[in-house]
């Protein structure tokens, strides 16, 4: 296991997307500067996607224009067709992070069309960015599909060769409705890495099931450098029915401290960020060590 893991944090976007009030682009931008204060260093700011499908990404453009480029941050944004592409290119942010659904029927009803043609659109766009910006991948519901089930390995390796044959920045499997499990999160990542051992490999888990952080150490075992997390823990698709929360930044950089690990993350920073964010979504957030706390430091008596 390496002893450092990079944190990207989605509260900007995966976050706030499946939110009933949307927040205004200038409490987004502070969003991402407490991140940054905090000690993260990428973060997906939004997503170029239709505002009559995704509201809550209405203000995209407004998004990136504003955020604070003189850092040392990179910043992404969620393509899910050409279009975005182009707007992501635009906005001259660090990344795109384009999105292909292991599964046709989920990929039609996320991006109207089946999953060969957003394969053949991310090729298209990393032809096009090449110089320009980084062109990630990311294979959604790589662990299970809310209206096909069960995603066989042989599947998502058909997707993974058809991505990496356009060689992309980097390549995200998403556990995009918290189905996984430690030993399907091995599985994958082992058959990717035998595959292509030399791929940057980065997981988006959610813990609908309670399972989200078993399933991040399990991919860290297997070789998985990058985690995507969301201070509070808030976020979803909506897309996707009962597709909750992903996993908590302040709780996976707990785990990962007291580990042993770096992450280079302030755990107080993070904690502050998130009770910050769920005031501005006035509901409570998931959560756990934004509640609990970091580890006692002693003097307390029961």
């Amino acid at each position: 296991m390496s002893d450092f893991v990079e944190i990207i944090e989605v509260s900007a976007r995966d976050g706030i997307q499946n939110e009933s009030k949307i927040l205004s682009s200038d409490t987004k931008l502070e969003l991402i500067q407490r991140g940054i204060n905090a000690g993260l260093r990428r973060f997906e700011v939004t997503s170029f996607v239709n505002p009559k499908r995704v509201p809550q990404m209405a203000d995209a453009d407004e998004v990136a224009a504003g955020l604070p480029r003189t850092t040392d941050a990179r910043f992404i944004g969620l393509t899910l067709n050409t279009r975005g592409f182009e707007r992501a290119m635009t906005a001259e942010l660090d990344e795109a992070n384009f999105v292909v659904v292991a599964s046709d029927t989920f990929n039609q009803r996320n991006q109207g069309v089946p999953t060969q043609e957003s394969i053949n659109a991310f090729a298209k766009s990393k032809a096009r960015g090449n110089g320009k910006i980084d062109v990630g991948i990311t294979i959604g519901a790589a662990f299970g599909c809310p209206f096909e089930g069960e995603v066989p390995i042989s599947r998502l390796m058909q997707v993974v060769e058809g991505c990496m044959a356009h060689d992309p920045f980097e390549l995200a499997l998403a556990d995009t409705i918290g189905v996984a499990t430690p030993k399907d999160v091995k599985d994958r990542v082992a058959a990717v890495k035998n595959a292509f051992p030399d791929v940057r490999l980065r997981l988006h888990l959610h813990n609908t099931r309670n399972t989200g952080f078993a399933n991040a150490w399990a991919g860290i075992e297997a070789g998985a450098s990058s985690l995507d997390a969301s201070l509070g823990g808030v976020g979803g698709c909506p897309f996707a029915p009962k597709a909750t929360g992903n996993i908590a930044t302040e709780d996976l950089v707990y785990m990962l401290d007291r580990s042993g690990i770096r992450t280079n993350v302030s755990l107080d920073k993070a904690i502050e960020a998130a009770k910050w964010l769920e005031k501005q979504l006035e509901k409570t957030a998931p959560g756990m060590v934004m509640k609990a706390g970091g580890f006692p430091t002693g003097g307390q008596t029961a």
